[in-house]
C-alpha cells in the first residue's frame, strides 16, 4: 500500500512541562512522561486517519537519548510509517525546543538554537475495522 494516503501524515503537539511533574534531581521528569504524550499525539494520528482514537497495542524501541526536564517546551510528533489493516505504525520523536534556564534567574526561559531529540519509540495502534 505505497500509495496509502494515510503513510508519511505527521501529527505534532508542543506541551511545556510542568514543575508539578519533576520527579527527581535536576528536576528531571521520569520518562513515563514522554510515553504519556505519545499516547495523546497517536490519538489525534488515529482521529484523522480512521475517525476514532483508536488503542495503544505496543511500543518499540523505546530511547531515552536526553534528560527532560522541569520548564522545557516539548514538541512530540508521530508519524504514519507502515499501515495495515486495522494497525498503524508511528514512529514517534520527543524533542525539547525550549529550556527553563534557572542559571539566569528564577523564571528564565529561552527557546533552543538547537533541538535536542529527547525520546524516541515505534508505536503501533489499532482501530476499529471499517
Amino acid at each position: 500500500m505505497t500509495d496509502d494516503p494515510r503513510l508519511g501524515l505527521t501529527v505534532t503537539h508542543r506541551r511545556y512541562v510542568p514543575y508539578s511533574h519533576a520527579h527527581y534531581a535536576g528536576n528531571l521528569v521520569d520518562g513515563a512522561y514522554s510515553m504519556g504524550l505519545f499516547g495523546d499525539v497517536a490519538t489525534e494520528v488515529c482521529i484523522r486517519t480512521d475517525g476514532d482514537e483508536g488503542l495503544f497495542a505496543s511500543y518499540s524501541d523505546v530511547q531515552f537519548r536526553a534528560p527532560v526536564r522541569a520548564g522545557d517546551v516539548l514538541e512530540i510528533s508521530a508519524t504514519v510509517v507502515k499501515v495495515g489493516r486495522r494497525s498503524r505504525t508511528l514512529e514517534l520523536r520527543a524533542v525539547v525546543v525550549g529550556r527553563g534556564r534557572p542559571d539566569v534567574s528564577e523564571s528564565a526561559a529561552e527557546m533552543l538554537a538547537e533541538p535536542v531529540v529527547a525520546t524516541t519509540a515505534t508505536g503501533v495502534v489499532v482501530v476499529p475495522s471499517r
